[in-house]
């Protein structure tokens, strides 16, 4: 990338004076995804609608993708490019503005000035970022490693903090802390990274004694991923095998959940001035062609969820008072998908929160909000100006 298309710096922008004469600039708005994670193409289309939805004349938009090696590049804005076609979701490298440059954030708090280098070359400073907008999914962006990276660098940040991202990363501590909050959580037991590689027969007549107790099927999946990424539904032990193996791909330690027999609902929950707020609640429905939710019945064949779900009054409130209740437990801030399952006798039992949802334009988070009065664009802003409210320290 030649040093003339690079994003100019506030001080090169054009500034609109201020009503006392001085200038002034927009907040500048770096929406960082990709990353190393196996949801990096689904963070790419996330940036994608958000990039389409911020408002460019309030803020000054600066997007910067992470390849799936790791490395921070500056990319092309071009939200067009970041959708899924022919079944296939887009990488940060085919929007690379170069393939030798790279861009660094300083981690003096002072300074939150962002530089773009090349091989022997000075580096080039690209100005100030107020705040970073992170639609990453999963290991390396969601799981509170790179919230921790922006409070050394003193930038704000939607969504959660460290504690909350790494807790709603772990969907064993996860459950720890809600049932610790007295919100009820479906069976499952762990398997450890040490339980499989030191000692599998040990570790399967764990898992085929959890089914003794709650039945088959069971799911199998990564205790740290998400978008249904590497999730088996085992029906006898014939299949556990292979399950674990998929699910240690994307994560060594691993969850195994029981069937919980009901309706999946969820619940968009967002931070205001005032405190957090409640979505209507969204319904997945069970789909013919695909044994459970799983990423191709989410992404590629985009089985339509129905909002806001079929619940009765009394239901609705209590669905949303629990969203709020599991925010508040995991010390969220910004956003959370707060999913659930209604039983067949009426309960509800929390299944996972997610904190930074998909934010795909045919995601369940933002058509909750919408249907609740907040559009997509109103969304990304609210979020952002929250951010921006926000001082950066410990969180």
């Amino acid at each position: 990338m030649s040093s003339e298309n690079l994003p100019q710096s506030p001080e090169q922008q054009t500034r609109a004076p201020r009503s006392d004469g001085q200038p002034s600039r927009k907040p500048r708005v770096a929406v960082v995804f990709g990353g190393r994670s196996s949801e990096h193409g689904i963070s790419v289309v996330t940036a994608g609608a958000v990039l389409r939805a911020i408002d460019r004349t309030k803020y000054d938009v600066v997007p910067i993708g992470i390849t799936t090696q790791g490395r921070w590049v500056l990319t092309a804005d071009e939200p067009e490019r970041m959708a899924i076609t022919e079944r296939r979701t887009p990488d940060v490298g085919e929007l690379a503005e170069s393939t030798d440059g790279g861009v660094v954030l300083s981690v003096e708090p002072a300074n939150r000035e962002l530089l773009y280098s090349e091989p022997g070359a000075v580096p080039k400073a690209l100005g100030e970022v107020d705040v970073v907008f992170p639609v990453l999914h999963g290991p390396y962006g969601e799981d509170g490693t790179l919230q921790g990276l922006l409070e050394l660098s003193g930038v704000p940040y939607v969504g959660s903090g460290v504690l909350a991202s790494a807790v709603g990363q772990d969907k064993e501590y996860m459950k720890r802390v809600f049932l610790s909050f007295g919100l009820p959580v479906g069976p499952y037991e762990v398997i450890r990274p040490r339980e499989w590689e030191l000692d599998p027969a040990a570790a399967r007549k764990k898992i085929i004694g959890f089914a003794g107790e709650h039945g088959w099927p069971l799911f199998i999946k990564p205790a740290r991923a998400g978008s249904s990424i590497g999730i088996t539904k085992v029906d006898s032990a014939d299949g556990l095998d292979a399950a674990v193996e998929e699910a240690r791909r994307h994560d060594p330690k691993i969850l195994v959940e029981a069937l919980v027999r009901g309706r999946e609902i969820e619940c968009g929950v967002l931070e205001f001035e005032d405190g957090p707020r409640a979505s209507v609640p969204a319904e997945i429905p069970s789909v013919q062609s695909h044994d459970f939710y799983d990423f191709e019945a989410k992404y590629i064949d985009s089985a339509p969820g129905i909002v806001p779900a079929p619940l009765t009054g009394e239901q609705s409130a209590e669905v949303r008072r629990l969203a709020v209740d599991a925010f508040d437990a995991a010390s969220c801030e910004g956003l959370v998908r707060a999913d659930f399952f209604l039983t067949e006798d009426g309960r509800f039992v929390i299944n996972e929160i997610n904190t930074m949802p998909g934010f795909t334009p045919i995601s369940m988070y933002p058509r909750m909000w919408q249907e609740t009065g907040v559009t997509y664009p109103e969304l990304v802003d609210l979020l952002i100006r929250a951010a921006l409210r926000r001082s950066t320290g410990l969180r």
